[in-house]
């Protein structure tokens, strides 16, 4: 399915990606609408002709479709709370970044106002939206997400993952996870060869090549995680645990902190003192998906 006319859009919040978003609409030729606490941010927005509503509620009232982006489910729920009233009988989309947790707890709250509800992971920033480069997924309502495709995708590349409204989220925090651990991981390395003055922009030109050249590796991982059989091919989580225990001295030596390192060596500690020495580095994701302490 596809809008049959241009879907008047009202956009609530306006940092940085509130305002891209709301930019890359209105380009797309929609009538859009938009608001935020600090009016002066919709200035820019105003000029290239924009309309800047004096209340969140004439937002709300001027479309039938309102894209939420804000800092925190905190702030969403303090906004969408009082408008529940003039919500009824519109599409929400929520793209501020939620658990997923929260995300089915407003679509739930959204459901029980009349209120049709998609959530939405942004993987992409600011400057990306609006390109096909970005992408962005959604979850919630199906007929909401095939009525409004063309519209959402005028933000960047549009996907579906499902009625369940946390399903967006989840993958959202798992890719999110993902990256955090990857940045932590190069500063840590940049950290051990700064101590003895080399730049950070030597190490990274080496890291680059080096983490791209090893991320060829994670379809084979991924096997062992849904397999759950670790049998280590190669290299054993014994032999790891030395290499990873010499890091952290290395570390040490060099003065600089260990607390990126020192997780990856509580993940492989915690499975070789439960007998899997000899199975594959693989073997941690069990670490991860059964904590200590987890029923």
């Amino acid at each position: 399915m596809s809008e049959q006319q241009p879907t008047p859009v009202s956009v609530l919040g306006l940092g940085a990606m509130g305002r891209a978003i709301a930019d890359a609409i209105h380009r797309g030729g929609r009538p859009t609408t938009v608001w935020n606490r600090t009016a002066g941010r919709a200035e820019s927005l105003a000029a290239k002709g924009v309309t800047l509503a004096p209340t969140a509620t004439a937002a709300v009232e001027a479309s039938p479709v309102v894209v939420v982006c804000l800092l925190d489910d905190a702030s969403v729920r303090a906004a969408l709370t009082p408008l529940a009233g003039s919500l009824t009988g519109r599409l929400v989309v929520n793209v501020t970044t939620v658990t997923p947790k929260q995300a089915r707890e407003t679509a739930a709250w959204a459901a029980e106002h009349g209120i049709e509800y998609l959530d939405g992971a942004i993987m992409a920033i600011p400057e990306m939206i609006g390109l096909p480069v970005a992408s962005l997924l959604y979850s919630g309502s199906a007929a909401a997400f095939d009525t409004h495709r063309e519209l959402l995708e005028l933000l960047g590349g549009a996907r579906y993952y499902g009625s369940d409204a946390g399903r967006a989220s989840l993958y959202d925090m798992a890719l999110l996870g993902s990256m955090y651990a990857m940045f932590a991981g190069v500063a840590h390395g940049a950290a051990m060869v700064a101590s003895e003055g080399v730049p950070a922009t030597e190490f990274v030109a080496m890291a680059g090549p080096w983490i791209n050249a090893m991320t060829t590796g994670l379809p084979g991982h991924a096997e062992y995680f849904d397999s759950g059989d670790y049998t280590a091919e190669v290299q054993s989580l014994d032999f790891n645990k030395a290499a990873v225990d010499a890091i952290a001295e290395a570390s040490r030596d060099q003065g600089v902190g260990t607390d990126v390192i020192a997780a990856v060596q509580t993940l492989i500690d915690r499975q070789v003192a439960a007998g899997h020495g000899k199975d594959g580095f693989a073997r941690i994701f069990e670490s991860i998906r059964r904590p200590v302490g987890a029923s």
